[in-house]
């Protein structure tokens, strides 16, 4: 349990690891907004799911339309939780989507509709969120990364994962611009879970089938043979709640004492060692041109972020 009820926000948290983070979070005390689109029509189940969920689990936990490739329903969406209860002390960027196929075969167009997506969303929430959060002087931001950004990374899934590496680039640039105000950054890092989520189910595929057919031709069967290879790589007992449950835990940490990055990866597919490299040599640099107290969650933080 959370020492204290945190007002919570989490973007895409209509299945997969949002609706588990969500449930989560509402378990342990806290008071969880679960954002999701099309609230009335496509995601209506999903809506009574979540009632239902907090009725029987007597939780505070509420679906909110939120579609984050539009500012204005984000904005409604902030607004009516900061008329409910006055502030948001934790926001969550965990919406997503991925896509699967050959990197030539998907259209510009393609790759701008993941970047909205996977990128440009979270800026439109942090537009909306951060203002009182600096106002305050206090706050969490999560983001839900991937191990693909600094892993390695098998071929057929190319724009996923230069979305994934855009968004976490903004995460890193983030946790040092809102250091001097009190808000803190925390990167969580998935691997791949093959089972358990409905990221291949619900992934999106290349327009141009002429040049996919092409690459079929010496690739016939990749995806399939990834699949199989990760699921082997993963230990029997491995569960994507055990990401939920990690964003539970660096929620209720103190302030000044979460990690700047936590990897829950069940291939180990080199991402934590890499990160822990290019995380301490961000370390080292800020400190060679005086910017050490940027790894700080505020002037007076007595731990740094980085973990």
């Amino acid at each position: 349990m959370t020492t204290e009820a945190k007002i919570i926000l989490i973007t895409g948290a209509s299945s997969g690891f949002g609706a588990l983070a969500a449930r989560a979070l509402a378990d342990a005390g806290n008071i969880v907004y679960a954002g999701m689109r099309d609230t009335a029509d496509r995601n209506a189940d999903k809506v009574q799911a979540v009632k239902d969920y907090a009725e029987q689990h007597r939780a505070k936990l509420f679906a909110i339309e939120m579609d984050v490739n539009d500012q204005r329903s984000v904005d409604a969406a902030v607004s009516e939780i900061l008329s409910d209860y006055g502030q948001i002390d934790v926001l969550i960027h965990n919406a997503g989507h991925m896509v699967v196929g050959a990197a030539e075969a998907f259209t510009p167009e393609q790759l701008a509709d993941l970047y909205n997506v996977n990128v440009l969303s979270t800026q439109r929430v942090n537009r909306a969120v951060l203002p009182q959060m600096r106002e305050r002087g206090t706050g969490l931001v999560v983001w839900v990364s991937s191990s693909s950004v600094k892993g390695g990374t098998p071929p057929y899934l190319a724009p996923y994962f230069a979305a994934k590496a855009g968004m976490d680039a903004l995460a890193v640039s983030y946790a040092a611009e809102l250091a001097r105000f009190g808000v803190e950054t925390s990167i969580i890092v998935p691997g791949s879970f093959t089972k358990g989520t409905n990221h291949f189910q619900h992934a999106g595929f290349p327009s141009d089938e002429a040049v996919q057919k092409a690459y079929d031709t010496k690739y016939a069967g990749l995806m399939d043979q990834v699949s199989e290879k990760l699921a082997a790589l993963a230990p029997d007992d491995i569960d994507p709640k055990m990401v939920a449950d990690e964003i539970v835990r660096v929620v209720a940490l103190p302030a000044g004492q979460r990690p700047y990055r936590s990897h829950i990866d069940p291939a180990d597919d080199g991402s934590a060692a890499v990160s822990t490299l290019a995380d301490q040599t961000r370390k080292e640099f800020l400190t060679r041109i005086g910017l050490s107290d940027l790894l700080k969650t505020s002037p007076t933080a007595a731990n740094h972020i980085l973990n």
